[in-house]
């Protein structure tokens, strides 16, 4: 598929439908995250390919939001494999996703190459935060990480 920013995101075995903004660097040179907010949306990783684009684009979004509840992707860790992820672009077109796997990694061994590294097909990782929540506000252990490619681009 011709390059187009995300616009929205649908997995419809969670009953996640949000938006989808743009994150660019943090000032420590690690990926952004979305804001700590009220229906804080997704953010798709401007670094990383568009959504149906050759490559991993990579869509992170919050499991909770501090004092505000349940984030975005609160149950990302109970998808399996087979399921369905679909990306509405701004073009209008839908790129639509399979799950290949679910992994659940610590931070301190975050597999960088398996999430960013080049692949030779359309892929999408879904990123949250897993694992031990860390008391005082230290965020979490873990990592959730879900790989996905490209089924249908319409």
């Amino acid at each position: 598929m011709p390059r187009s920013l995300p616009a929205r995101l649908r997995i419809p075995s969670l009953g996640v439908d949000t938006s989808v903004m743009t994150l660019g660097l943090a000032p420590d040179g690690t990926v952004a995250v979305p804001p700590i907010a009220a229906h804080a949306p997704a953010g798709w990783y401007k670094g990383s390919p568009t959504p149906g684009e050759t490559g991993p684009s990579v869509i992170l979004g919050h499991v909770t939001v501090g004092s505000y509840g349940d984030g975005v992707f609160l149950h990302l860790k109970r998808m399996r494999p087979g399921q369905r992820v679909t990306v509405t672009r701004q073009d209008g077109s839908v790129a639509t996703f399979a799950v290949d796997s679910v992994q659940t990694v610590s931070k301190a061994h975050f597999p960088t190459e398996a999430v960013y590294g080049n692949v030779d097909h359309p892929a999408l990782r879904l990123i949250t935060c897993g694992g031990t929540r860390i008391s005082g506000g230290g965020g979490y252990t873990d990592n959730v990480i879900v790989y996905a490619s490209l089924v249908a681009g319409s």
